[in-house]
């Protein structure tokens, strides 16, 4: 069973939060009020986002200036290409927005079905004058939380049946998705969050270190069994990856 990885943007791919850069740089400093009320779970992180970026005040000029300055992990390049030669599938998962998410990856080098969105599901944006216009094609429902875009559910799409899920993230924005995936790498909030409510994780810094572990199961081809006991509705199981040839 080859496993399929998906992997958050902002702050994982990415080596700043590109959605907060662009709100610390381009909004009224309003918006941190409700990143308070997310932070706190009083509303979904589609509420947030929607308000947050009706305060963004810049031209498509400005914001481009700004998305052009953010760099990726420089150990990504390498993995995406490892993960291909691998043949396991790899999507990227983001509450973060598909017209910021795509310049940066064409700036950086990207093409084919990554860049041209294939292999992302995010929200979406569009700018009009000075004020951009937010959209959630992926926001559900059946989404539970309000999630700008439902981790969850597109994991549910996506992966066949028998296939091990690798997750890969470094927020809170990522909690649920952790939750429904078989294998977690994880840093900063969503490593803290795991380990709060002990879900098995892997910690990591760059990609250079998920693909040294990915590389190590599928040599051993068995991912071990991952505790869920916070989560009974996951089961554990023990599952194999398969070595592409």
């Amino acid at each position: 069973m080859k496993p399929i990885i998906f992997s958050d943007f902002d702050g994982t791919i990415s080596q700043v939060d590109v959605t907060d850069l662009v709100l610390t740089q381009l909004a009224h400093p309003s918006w941190r009020e409700v990143e308070q009320e997310w932070s706190r779970g009083q509303i979904g992180s589609r509420e947030c986002l929607e308000r947050q970026m009706a305060l963004v005040d810049a031209s498509a000029k400005e914001l481009n200036a700004l998305v052009d300055s953010v760099p990726l992990d420089p150990h990504f390049a390498a993995f995406y290409q490892w993960a291909g030669r691998r043949k396991f599938p790899l999507y990227v998962l983001s509450d973060g927005f598909d017209l910021i998410i795509r310049r940066v990856l064409k700036n950086t080098g990207f093409g084919g079905s990554l860049k041209n969105g294939k292999q992302l599901f995010s929200s979406a944006l569009k700018i009009r004058g000075r004020r951009v216009e937010t959209s959630f094609p992926y926001a559900g429902p059946p989404c539970q939380h309000d999630c700008a875009t439902c981790k969850v559910e597109v994991i549910r799409r996506v992966r066949n049946s028998a296939s091990p899920v690798v997750f890969i993230g470094d927020g809170l924005s990522d909690r649920f998705a952790a939750q429904a995936a078989d294998v977690v790498f994880a840093k900063r909030q969503l490593l803290s969050y795991c380990r709060e409510n002990d879900i098995a994780c892997q910690p990591f810094e760059t990609f250079a270190e998920i693909e040294d572990q990915m590389e190590a199961m599928a040599q051993e081809s068995v991912v071990g069994e991952i505790p869920r006991p916070r989560e009974p509705r996951l089961k554990t199981r023990k599952l194999k990856m398969e070595v592409a040839v």
